[in-house]
């Protein structure tokens, strides 16, 4: 699995948690982080380079877009072209947004490139045509969980500014749309309101795996081995391992640095 930085450990904490037996490779590209504000056409190039990378050197059996932009800009190109089931984390998310509505009026926040996509747009619709969907960019919002800077004045003061068409739209259900939006979870529920419900993608996508592994009969046997955990970095390793830790756990011990083709 893979992601631009810090922000698809959510997905990667979903997996280990209900299926521990699996082995992961984790490819965080902090190196070219973030690619929200990047062309689409240059993410899905980041994207095909990483998951040929996991398909040469791990021999992977799935691979799992856990990123936003990257999934609106190459999961129908990586679905068709990979010789392996490829999951995104946008359907999963839109499916659990629309099963969580209670008024019918939802939201999406999400980096520019992925909101400038249309994907969840498209998701949403394919969803549940029914329902009044209001999106919001969030630029800036990676910057801060990316530094660690995730309970600061100037985090909430940015969010009231971006949330407030959500706000408006009186939404009761706001999907993050950007793996690293859990993280900021608390200041996002402060400004939308305690009876605002927020999805993350993280465990729908996780059960999205489970039950495509299972269907497929490529799932790990239970055994009391706990699988292997690997991750690598394609800028500061030791900044990856340390920030890394206090986000997923444990788990992270073992990181390695990646250089890409020039």
């Amino acid at each position: 699995m893979f992601d631009s930085g810090f922000g698809g450990l959510t997905v990667s904490r979903a997996l280990i948690d209900l299926l521990p037996n699996e082995h992961l490779i984790y490819v965080g590209d902090t190196g070219r982080y973030p690619y929200g504000p990047r062309d689409l056409d240059e993410v899905r190039g980041f994207a095909l380079e990483i998951t040929e990378h996991l398909l040469r050197n791990h021999e992977v059996k799935m691979v799992v877009i856990a990123c936003n932009t990257a999934s609106a800009a190459a999961l129908k190109d990586l679905q068709t072209s990979c010789p392996v089931p490829v999951v995104g984390v946008i359907e999963p998310g839109a499916n659990a947004l629309v099963d969580a509505t209670r008024n019918g009026k939802v939201g999406v926040i999400g980096t520019v490139g992925t909101i400038g996509s249309g994907a969840y747009q498209t998701a949403v619709h394919a969803a549940d045509s029914s329902v009044a969907l209001t999106c919001a960019a969030c630029p800036g919002f990676v910057e801060f969980v990316e530094r660690g800077e995730t309970d600061t004045d100037q985090v909430y003061v940015l969010a009231e500014r971006l949330l407030a068409p959500l706000v408006s739209a009186e939404v009761d259900a706001l999907l993050l749309g950007c793996t690293h939006y859990p993280f900021l979870a608390r200041t996002i529920s402060e400004v939308m309101g305690r009876d605002v419900v927020l999805v993350d993608s993280a465990d729908a996508t996780a059960f999205t795996v489970r039950d495509l592994l299972t269907g497929l009969n490529l799932n790990h046997p239970a055994t009391d081995q706990q699988g292997e955990h690997r991750f690598e970095s394609s800028g500061d390793v030791d900044w990856f391992r340390e920030f890394g830790q206090r986000l997923l756990g444990p788990e992270m011990d073992l990181v390695t640095r990646i250089d890409w083709k020039k």
